[in-house]
């Protein structure tokens, strides 16, 4: 289950990628499928992360945060939050504002076995320094990620990884 995620208080990720524009190709990600009204918002991840929407829930990036291990993951995903969405890129940076300073962190393309070949839907990094600055009190930024040659924007609230109640 995630924490309780604050209004005041936003962790931002800027996430730099690019995608392929144009007529979709073989292997291309999904195009943004229209919500239908009342559709549910998803609330947890495949891998039990913190979502962050991506535009009117076209996308999502879920940030999954192992303490423990000093990892970051982030997994790019469909509007219904389930399925992976590969791009094209071999890194994406993570800008956070910590304590006023602004941080950067290469998150390394990371293939899962189902993307194809030259995408990449999930991006990581293992750094005490980045573990230490997602928890840090007033962490802010944004995640901007391009999708199929389009800019998504998304706030993520909050700590970046979910608490057991």
């Amino acid at each position: 289950m995630l924490g309780t995620i604050k209004a005041s208080r936003f962790l931002a990720l800027g996430l730099a990628a690019t995608a392929a524009g144009g007529i979709p190709a073989i292997g291309a990600p999904p195009q943004p499928a229209a919500q239908k009204a009342g559709h549910a918002h998803p609330t947890e991840g495949p891998h039990h992360g913190t979502l962050i929407e991506l535009g009117k829930k076209d996308y999502h990036a879920e940030v999954v945060h192992d303490e423990a291990a000093d990892r970051v993951t982030v997994y790019l995903l469909d509007g219904a939050a389930k399925e992976a969405v590969a791009i094209d890129g071999k890194q994406l940076t993570l800008n956070l504002l910590v304590g006023g300073k602004p941080q950067q962190f290469p998150l390394d393309a990371q293939p899962l076995a189902t993307d194809p070949a030259g995408k990449c839907s999930a991006f990581g990094s293992s750094s005490a320094t980045i573990s230490k600055a997602l928890h840090a009190k007033g962490t802010t930024g944004r995640l901007n990620v391009t999708v199929a040659g389009k800019v998504y924007v998304g706030k993520l609230g909050g700590h970046t990884h979910p608490h057991p109640h």
